[in-house]
């Protein structure tokens, strides 16, 4: 399975309907049929919403460290693979769906140790059908760029 960096991005709402930026990955069926990634693993930053309820230029550049940073880590042997991100409402989330939330976990923390405590938390649910995946992927059928 060859995993590659390709993304759609389109716009939703919250269920109070603010606006929110969804961005999901592309190309990644093979993993979900692959049955291995059985544990969706939802990391959610929380932020004091500026204009538009998104985060401050400093804090979203904040964000997109840690991102890339996780997103590395957590992919170089293809423990989680990141699917989704939401972005809205005074939170950004990132989903993965990972082999082992164990092993996520201790990777998390060797990933952030350099960092101050960030205002993220986490939620895990064992989702082996992908059904999180397959509803967002569903808006970019609905939203065509």
């Amino acid at each position: 399975m060859k995993l590659t960096n390709e993304w759609f991005s389109t716009m939703g709402e919250t269920d109070s309907g603010v606006p929110m930026f969804i961005s999901g990955r592309d190309d990644i069926e093979a993993f979900r049929l692959s049955q291995k990634f059985k544990e969706r693993i939802e990391v959610t930053w929380s932020y004091t919403p500026e204009h538009n309820r998104m985060p401050s230029e400093k804090e979203a550049e904040l964000m997109e460290e840690v991102q890339l940073l996780l997103q590395a880590k957590m992919e170089k042997d293809k423990l989680a693979i990141l699917t989704s991100i939401y972005t809205g409402d005074g939170e950004r989330t990132w989903v993965f769906y990972a082999r082992t939330s164990k092993v996520f976990g201790e990777r998390l923390n060797e990933a952030l140790e350099p960092y101050d405590m960030l205002p993220i938390s986490l939620y895990v649910e064992i989702d082996p059908e992908w059904e999180e995946y397959q509803e967002m992927a569903e808006i970019k059928i609905i939203d065509p760029e």
